[in-house]
């Protein structure tokens, strides 16, 4: 009787480790944008345990998120920097936003405190443009009255990699100040500032947000989760509006609120200098990309992120990434019903 016990188990262990690693062998691959790296780690732990279906996305840069879709390499890429419909249609692509987030300037300045530093568009970008060269320059006391600020050169991090978060960061600039020029907007740009000595390249959000935190005096810009994760000083900002505004779910989501999501454009939209009074000015929604021919493969992607649409808003919030409106689900299911992959 116990042999035909212990067999009954062997068999039964054997047809739960043959299930488990028919489950483990299904794989979905992803590559593209640092920015939302957190929230889909995330998300796709809970869909492995949900499901056992795994999600491996590789932390690599919008530019290279691009790249691997477009040649094919990977079942979906993802991008800060929305495509516009003309570029979608040259690499026969689809393309839907996931989360909205806001892009944050941090500083390593002793005894400055997050939120205490106020900036504006203007002085970042005379920082990059290697115009501003110290923290104590007029300028910089002119917005920060009472705050004691050191006779210290800035060091001003930026992306090496081709980048989402730049491209949003950049067009910020661009709209925010005069004396950046439009040559400056990009995924990977030529950094002025590093012609004059004091700018340094970093790989990813998690390489900048690194090399802030090690070096004194420095400057950069991360998705705002990587500032909280890393506990990091960021700044607030003048926006638009001409208000003081801190970064924050709500900020983001007010400067979303203007923003039109449009299925028919494949939801192509940037959100920087939005007119709301309380709204972030680096705000941005980040998106996913798919190759159009692939509808097989663009199921299981789809399946992934509808999953994380109706079980993944919690998992955002905690992340402080603004979960998107069920209005703009719906547009998305649809044009994913368009296009025969839902």
């Amino acid at each position: 009787m116990s042999r035909v016990v212990s067999f009954c188990l062997s068999f039964l262990l054997g047809i739960l480790l043959l299930t488990g690693s028919s489950l483990a062998g299904e794989i979905i691959n992803g590559a593209g944008a640092s920015f939302p790296y957190p929230v889909y780690s995330a998300w796709a732990y809970a869909y492995y345990g949900a499901t056992g279906i795994r999600i491996n996305y590789q932390s690599c840069g919008s530019g290279c998120g691009i790249r691997q879709i477009s040649n094919r390499l990977v079942d979906f890429g993802a991008s800060d920097k929305p495509l516009t419909p003309s570029e979608l249609k040259k690499k026969n692509l689809l393309q839907f936003p996931t989360v909205i987030g806001g892009v944050v300037p941090i500083v390593n300045i002793p005894g400055i405190k997050k939120g205490q530093l106020v900036l504006d568009g203007n002085i970042i970008a005379l920082i990059y443009l290697g115009k501003i060269r110290y923290w104590d320059d007029p300028r910089i006391k002119a917005l920060n009255p009472g705050i004691s600020l050191p006779h210290e050169e800035i060091v001003a991090i930026h992306r090496s990699d081709g980048s989402g978060t730049t491209a949003i960061f950049t067009h910020y600039l661009h709209g925010a100040s005069k004396v950046w020029g439009k040559n400056l907007v990009g995924k990977a740009i030529n950094w002025p500032v590093d012609e004059a000595g004091r700018g340094i390249g970093a790989k990813g959000n998690e390489g900048v947000a690194n090399y802030v935190r090690r070096t004194p005096y420095s400057i950069g810009y991360v998705e705002f989760a990587y500032a909280m994760k890393n506990n990091l000083a960021y700044t607030r900002l003048k926006n638009p509006a001409g208000n003081v505004v801190e970064p924050s779910m709500s900020a983001f989501a007010a400067a979303a609120a203007s923003a039109d999501l449009n299925p028919k454009k494949h939801f192509y939209v940037w959100m920087v200098n939005a007119p709301g009074k309380n709204a972030w000015p680096i705000s941005g929604a980040t998106f996913i990309l798919l190759a159009k021919e692939r509808t097989k493969s663009n199921k299981k992607v789809v399946k992934f992120f509808d999953w994380a649409y109706k079980n993944g808003d919690d998992i955002a919030r905690r992340l402080y990434y603004v979960p998107l409106p069920a209005s703009v689900k719906a547009k998305i299911r649809a044009y994913w019903k368009k296009y025969g992959i839902y």
